[in-house]
């Protein structure tokens, strides 16, 4: 029996989507106390706030709960876990005596969420869809593995959130028309260009072939910080102010609340009061003023810079941006009246949808475990990383270039592994990561909101050396070394022939052969599981 069951998790908003074979689509399900009802175009859809709170009488609330009992903005409440999950943050969190992360608690909130769905739909053995960002890395992933076996899901699959998006929109999609995937969500932004076509009659359903895609780590709660710096910059204080710090988390909640309104409003004002001093901190919006802000961060650049990636990628495999028959936006961030308007000035306001912003990607990742194709391409560059004795620092050879299909049908590399010394008796590679690294505006250095072991929101510049780490992740970096020299080698000496392919699960597949015995080490051996 196929899988039925998918999981949206998302930096702000978490949905659940389960496949009807009646109607062949994804539905969301609602699970009462977590989620709560969202309203567009007269249709209630069910979402679970992407947070989680540690009480102290030892009880865990998730979701709608929190809201319910109005602490979002206690220091006991984690939220945006999803981003810093993405970025690796280190930082945790002394609750009760135990350090907690950002890992933690998404762990703790996901596989909650995940064993109440599971146990109520009684999945069983059947598959389970996840979701992730085109620019997620392959420790997110391995993550998202921790969690689906903490809530004893054994069998998942994984989507990219756009492509999902493509299959979600359902009868608002047609075989042979391309389409473009805008998807703003919380933490990222996603642009994926798809091909929908029909799949073999036998097997009934589409397929979805993916012509190109791009990402950047700009969301609904970067938004957020930029409104948090300027309410700073308006009151004339500064994150390391103590009263601000108090305050922190709750002037980063009346952010994200104004953002809304904003979107529906021409004003809102962002008022924290202080409970021990009756002092209150306050600044106002208007949406014309959070436009200018979103213009001085290079929003709408950033956006355009983006979908040109995608469209280029769509161009080399011979579709044209006229192709696209329309444009589909996703995504809560995506409903931002400028943000709207900048990709109608793209693509001309007749190609642009906006029927389900929250829903479509759990939706097509339901149908996509259900049995729905899907064809896809490899997203980042994988390189092995080397001394450059000229430079004196490390450079990068490029194994895998982003956009290649997979399985692949030939060899994509051949090295010749060299010993670094005598005696040398293990030799292997350091295998990497590329993602893009981020822009910086005019404005400088990259800024983003970090939250310190107390809880406290304050503002931390991104410098270089974080984001060639974020844009470069050693995959193997607990193994690096996977070939065995019998007799050892000598220094300089040509020891291995390696070459290298992808099968049909994305996984990094290695032959070698030991050039001195002549004999073969390993066949089609998986390496490192790409993304």
């Amino acid at each position: 029996m196929p899988g039925r069951l998918a999981i949206d998790f998302g930096t702000s908003n978490t949905v659940v989507a389960l496949w009807d074979e009646a109607q062949q689509t994804g539905i969301p399900f609602h699970i009462p106390d977590y989620g709560s009802f969202y309203h567009h175009d007269n249709e209630k859809i069910s979402v679970i706030p992407s947070q989680i709170h540690y009480a102290n009488d030892k009880r865990r609330w998730l979701g709608n709960q929190v809201e319910q009992q109005n602490l979002t903005k206690s220091d006991r409440t984690f939220r945006w876990m999803k981003r810093y999950i993405s970025n690796r943050s280190p930082v945790k969190r002394k609750i009760d005596g135990k350090q907690i992360s950002h890992f933690d608690a998404g762990q703790d909130f996901l596989s909650t969420v995940l064993l109440f769905a599971a146990t109520e739909l009684n999945i069983g053995d059947e598959e389970v869809a996840f979701t992730v960002p085109v620019e997620s890395f392959e420790h997110y992933e391995n993550w998202l593995t921790d969690v689906a076996e903490a809530a004893g899901i054994r069998r998942f699959r994984l989507i990219d959130e756009p492509s999902a998006a493509a299959l979600g929109y359902g009868a608002h999609i047609q075989p042979g028309d391309v389409y473009l995937i805008f998807d703003f969500g919380g933490g990222t932004l996603d642009v994926a260009v798809v091909l929908i076509e029909e799949s073999d009659q036998s097997q009934g359903g589409r397929r979805c072939r993916v012509l190109g895609k791009a990402g950047l780590e700009i969301g609904g709660s970067t938004i957020d910080q930029w409104l948090f710096q300027d309410v700073l910059k308006q009151i004339e204080r500064d994150d390391y102010d103590e009263e601000v710090r108090q305050l922190s988390r709750a002037l980063l909640v009346e952010c994200e609340r104004a953002k809304v309104r904003l979107s529906e409003r021409e004003r809102a004002d962002v008022t924290v009061m202080n409970p021990n001093t009756g002092g209150v901190l306050s600044a106002e919006f208007t949406r014309s003023k959070f436009e200018d802000l979103l213009d001085d961060n290079e929003a709408f650049n950033q956006i355009d810079t983006t979908i040109r990636r995608a469209l280029n990628s769509a161009r080399e495999r011979g579709y044209q941006e006229d192709d696209i028959k329309a444009v589909l936006l996703v995504g809560g961030s995506s409903q931002i009246p400028s943000i709207q308007r900048t990709v109608k000035r793209i693509f001309g306001k007749d190609r642009v949808m906006l029927n389900r912003p929250l829903d479509a990607v759990a939706r097509g990742a339901a149908a996509f475990v259900a049995g729905v194709d899907f064809y896809d391409h490899i997203q980042h560059d994988y390189a092995i990383r080397f001394l450059n004795r000229q430079k004196g620092d490390y450079d990068y050879k490029v194994l895998v270039k982003r956009g290649t299909p997979y399985p692949t049908a030939e060899t994509l590399a051949r090295l010749t592994v060299k010993a670094s010394y005598d005696g040398q008796s293990q030799l292997g590679l350091a295998l990497f990561e590329m993602g893009e690294s981020r822009q910086r505006s005019n404005n400088g250095a990259a800024m983003e909101i970090v939250f310190d072991p107390s809880g406290a929101a304050r503002l931390s510049e991104v410098n270089a050396e974080d984001e060639d780490n974020r844009a470069h992740f050693w995959m193997n970096e607990h193994s690096p070394t996977f070939l065995n020299a019998k007799p050892p080698a000598k220094q300089g000496e040509s020891r291995f022939q390696v070459e290298f392919s992808i099968d049909g699960n994305k996984r990094l597949l290695m032959t070698s052969r030991d050039l001195k015995t002549q004999k073969y080490t390993h066949r089609d051996y998986p390496v490192v599981k790409l993304t």
